[in-house]
């Protein structure tokens, strides 16, 4: 386990979660965008 740990930092990890984050809410937002687009 430590060997992993040693490969892949804690704030790399911090960083990918974040990154993923930020990308579902931005894929999410463009969604809706055709979604509201789409109705109108």
């Amino acid at each position: 386990m430590s060997d992993m740990e040693e490969k892949f930092p804690r704030a790399l990890w911090v960083r990918l979660i974040i990154y993923i984050a930020v990308g579902h809410v931005f894929a999410a937002f463009i969604y809706l965008l055709f979604e509201m687009g789409a109705q109108q």
